[in-house]
């Protein structure tokens, strides 16, 4: 450029253009993502700043779809860049040629990709939700044995169910050892086999100090587990992986251990309606017995008036029976009497007694026409007290 040389505006901007782009080059550059757009071009507009500055940046179609993440306002990203200038309005701007999370923007981009990959595998499903135990006898914990959280948990048991005995898994519950202990207090707890309901535990924190609850062992730990598990991890507002596979999630610690203990003023009074509920029962029973009884005495006697009932019905069966047999008897005697009398009107020796003779020859059978009779020959005539031998004079 020579001295007093007029330049155009746009001879200006392209050449102030020029001399950012080569001589600062490509740079990376760390801030913050606010003023996010995307037009129906595809491209990618935002401003990057810290707390003294702020530069506008675009990031063109071919370049986003590389990146494995979604810009979100407020995040915390880092950007490899190419300084250079917008020559139409004279902006200075930020060519984005990669774009990266940093902080809990990358911590936040990792949770979204893990929560993708369990929910796809059905760790979250609710059928694999287990109930909890409406009385449980013995409740673990896992969380920090120097914790405000385990001492909210005790006070609540306290408080609510004093009975029920508490067996304390202590772990980290931040920083990288904290991961590996939390998944070997679950193991633990369901090899003793000692617990009914298991509560994992801590307070809230930032993203990158809650991280623990967001590993995937730990999931995979919880989803394994035989033993129902509450996750009271964070505050309300607070969300982790642990909440989304756990059996049950609570806002908070205090919440978990009110989750998991019947209150013993609850207790109590359904005691007492269990215990109206069986008197009125055994009442009911007890009346209903003793109706019964009355029934039975009633129906009890004295052993000689019994036995004089029985001996009183064995002389009335003993007079039925001699009745039977008289009118029996009397029915076959005026029977045979029939039948001999029949008998003896078809008996030809009763005519006999009338007066008749039967002729007989000398076999004693019947001769009973002329033809058998012959001249000279004998026969007998019965008669009704004997015989008579005769001979034939002639026919």
């Amino acid at each position: 450029m020579n001295p007093g040389e007029i330049l155009s505006i746009s001879e200006l901007n392209q050449t102030a253009r020029i001399l950012l782009e080569e001589g600062l080059g490509t740079v990376w550059v760390q801030g913050e993502i606010s003023n996010f757009s995307v037009p129906a071009s595809g491209h990618w507009y935002f401003s990057l700043k810290d707390a003294g500055a702020q530069v506008r940046c675009a990031m063109f179609a071919g370049r986003n779809r590389q990146v494995n993440f979604e810009p979100r306002h407020g995040m915390q990203v880092m950007a490899y860049v190419q300084v250079s200038l917008y020559e139409n309005r004279g902006d200075f701007q930020l060519i984005v040629e990669k774009l990266e999370p940093i902080g809990d923007g990358a911590l936040q981009f990792e949770l979204e990709r893990l929560m993708r990959k369990l929910a796809a595998e059905g760790l979250f499903d609710a059928t694999h939700k287990k109930p909890l135990p409406s009385h449980p006898q013995t409740i673990g914990i896992i969380t920090s044995s120097t914790g405000a959280a385990l001492r909210d948990i005790l006070h609540v048991l306290k408080r609510r169910a004093p009975n029920i005995s508490v067996i304390i898994y202590p772990t980290a519950v931040q920083g990288i050892q904290a991961a590996p202990q939390i998944v070997a207090a679950i193991q633990t707890a369901n090899y003793r086999n000692e617990c009914d309901v298991v509560i994992i535990a801590r307070g809230g924190g930032s993203l990158e100090d809650l991280w623990p609850f967001n590993e995937e062992i730990v999931a995979r730990a919880i989803f394994q587990s035989k033993i129902p598990i509450i996750s009271g991890v964070g505050h309300e507002v607070d969300f982790t992986i642990c909440d989304s596979v756990a059996d049950v999630r609570a806002p908070t610690p205090s919440a978990a251990a009110e989750l998991v203990s019947p209150n013993r003023l609850n207790l109590v009074q359904d005691l007492q309606k269990y215990e109206q509920w069986l008197t009125q029962f055994m009442q009911q029973k007890l009346n209903l017995f003793a109706h019964q009884l009355n029934a039975l005495q009633r129906q009890l006697k004295h052993p000689k008036e019994y036995w004089q009932q029985v001996s009183q019905f064995l002389d009335f069966q003993e007079t039925h029976l001699n009745q039977l047999i008289q009118s029996s008897l009397e029915r076959k005697r005026q029977q045979f009497e029939l039948t001999t009398q029949a008998l003896n009107n078809l008996n030809p020796l009763a005519v006999l007694k009338r007066g008749y003779a039967v002729a007989l020859d000398e076999q004693q059978k019947v001769l009973s026409s002329v033809e058998q009779f012959t001249p000279g020959k004998t026969f007998n005539l019965k008669l009704k007290d004997g015989v008579v031998a005769a001979i034939t004079k002639e026919t």
